[in-house]
């Protein structure tokens, strides 16, 4: 007899929570003191987004190019893909929006939005990445070592991108709105995955998803 439905999302998962936990802790370990530059990084973009400074946005622009490229490469190539088999497809998406916020951050048109709602929104999710994300571990009960940071893990590094990303208007405006989608769409994939794995972490991801969508919906004001 069939017993197909018996079945949980769980079930198909190919590792085990503590193992994909593990991998950030590898990463930090690898890397340090690499995260010195992603929080300097982030850092530059809060400054440049509260002061609506076109040239710190455009360095800290640059900065996320190098982020997501190193997170396709350091984290789903050589560490994610080992035990997920759908990782070499992630670091390819997260290699072509690398190339797309290269492209904008020689856009001399970058400029802070005048929409008060996603300028206010991208500085929150700026500020979050940056502060609140690193400390989830702890939140969770989990080491502190498993922290994930900007330019070593995806979660932080998409949401601080998706918070530039609203508080900015540039051209050209498809390959903002495609960048847009792209970082939003991995927060519904890992918000998935988080669930998957029975994580009320799941929550971080899915909040910054809805807060990015309420602000791109909001009439500018």
């Amino acid at each position: 007899m069939n017993d197909w439905w018996t079945y949980r999302p769980s079930d198909f998962l190919m590792f085990a929570p503590r193992t994909y936990w593990r991998l950030f802790e590898l990463q930090n370990e690898a890397l340090w003191p690499a995260q010195l530059l992603g929080a300097l990084l982030a850092l530059v973009l809060v400054v440049g987004l509260w002061r609506r400074h076109g040239p710190t946005l455009r360095a800290g622009m640059l900065g996320l190019a190098l982020a997501w490229a190193g997170v396709a490469f350091g984290f789903f190539w050589q560490r994610y893909a080992p035990i997920n088999w759908a990782a070499n497809g992630f670091a390819w998406a997260f290699g072509l929006p690398a190339l797309g916020l290269l492209t904008l951050s020689f856009q001399h048109a970058v400029r802070a939005t005048a929409a008060t709602a996603r300028h206010r929104i991208g500085l929150g999710l700026l500020l979050w990445a940056l502060f609140a994300h690193p400390l989830l571990p702890l939140a969770f009960g989990r080491p502190w070592m498993q922290a994930e940071v900007i330019g070593l893990a995806p979660d932080p590094t998409v949401i601080a991108t998706l918070g530039l990303l609203l508080g900015i208007d540039t051209g050209p405006r498809a390959l903002l709105w495609a960048l847009r989608a792209g970082a939003m769409a991995w927060l519904l994939v890992s918000a998935a995955t988080l669930a998957t794995m029975g994580s009320a972490q799941a929550a971080v991801p899915l909040s910054a998803l809805l807060l990015a969508g309420m602000a791109l919906l909001r009439r500018p004001q």
